[in-house]
């Protein structure tokens, strides 16, 4: 039989099949035997193939074989820094939530974000969500990233769940697709599928004042099927967003402003830190390519991933400051 994972908690798949039945599921122990780098081999919205187990009171099924990936989205687990967590497969979009204070989305983990997606083949769109909640200084900064981002190519929506505003733009998106909320804890992904879709009722919770961190809502990711015909994995916030096996050379790659400029270079294999005639660093001084999209580059191609999760807002946070005071 052949299903779609709609929910993986480690042990155990939730595997709906083509007839529209979910069944768990687990695996065979070669899966993991496979040198497969990934601390879950499978991920939500893998296909898979598996047999029913019915020798036990309740069916069960065994998954034999994982389809083919159109793609996927990583991030390094966090306790084994040498390999990564599939988060979800098979995406059309995925959907980054982006708070300006309430918890604070770094441009440091905007661009990880973006540079892994790009590299796996997946198109982010940014959601700034909250909207309802900025004051004038907060409006500002959110209408400056914007500005950024739209100015590289990234569509960009502006959504308030509880005012309603630009979910009708969203839900026509999402329309016909398999999307995927992500961004940091209490950045409001549940809040915002609950909103489009009041049903499910998924928990929420408020942010933590003490440390303007949200705290976990979601456990495990899952996929729902929504009643407008789109479906949506919801996934646990991240904190951190490692960078996952990339060479130097291919990182600006995944800048799509830097790759454009990547032919006017003197030096084929020019990393834009310190080689001369660099078209990126040339467009840099001209504000033609934004300081913290090049700030975010030189802390991926230093790999201080350890020090990114430790403390991924104070640098950022100075850096997007000095990056408003210029403009």
């Amino acid at each position: 039989m052949t299903g779609l994972v709609y929910k993986s908690t480690g042990s155990w798949y939730t595997v709906k099949s083509t007839e529209g039945d979910f069944m768990e599921c687990r695996i065979k122990g070669k899966f993991r035997m496979k040198g497969i780098k990934s601390t879950n081999p499978i991920a939500v919205g893998d296909v898979v193939d598996y047999d029913l187990d019915e020798n036990s009171d309740v069916v069960t099924g065994t998954i034999t074989n994982i389809h083919e990936r159109k793609n996927y989205i990583v991030r390094k687990s966090v306790n084994l820094s040498h390999q990564m967590h599939i988060i979800a497969s098979n995406l059309d979009y995925v959907f980054l939530l982006i708070t300006i204070n309430n918890p604070p989305t770094t441009t440091n983990f905007i661009d990880r974000f973006l540079v892994t997606a790009e590299a796996y083949g997946i198109e982010t769109i940014l959601v700034f969500n909250k909207i309802d909640t900025y004051d004038d200084a907060m409006l500002d900064e959110q209408l400056f990233m914007q500005y950024i981002y739209q100015q590289i190519g990234y569509k960009c929506l502006r959504v308030s769940s509880t005012e309603g505003k630009g979910i009708e733009e969203l839900k026509n998106i999402m329309i016909g697709k398999v999307t995927m909320f992500s961004g940091h804890s209490g950045v409001g992904k549940s809040t915002l599928v609950n909103a489009m879709e009041p049903s499910l009722h998924l928990k929420t919770k408020t942010i933590s004042e003490q440390s303007k961190q949200g705290q976990h809502t979601t456990t495990f990711a899952e996929m729902y099927d929504l009643s407008f015909g789109a479906q949506i994995i919801d996934t646990p916030g991240i904190k951190g967003f490692g960078i996952v096996d990339m060479e130097k050379e291919e990182i600006s790659g995944y800048f799509p402003e830097f790759f454009k400029l990547k032919d006017q270079c003197k030096f084929n294999n020019c990393l834009h830190k310190d080689e001369p005639k660099c078209a990126v660093k040339d467009a840099l001084e001209k504000d033609e390519i934004s300081y913290s999209r090049y700030n975010s580059y030189l802390k991926i191609l230093e790999g201080d991933d350890e020090t990114y999760r430790t403390d991924i807002y104070n640098d950022d946070r100075i850096a997007s400051d000095e990056t408003r005071n210029k403009g």
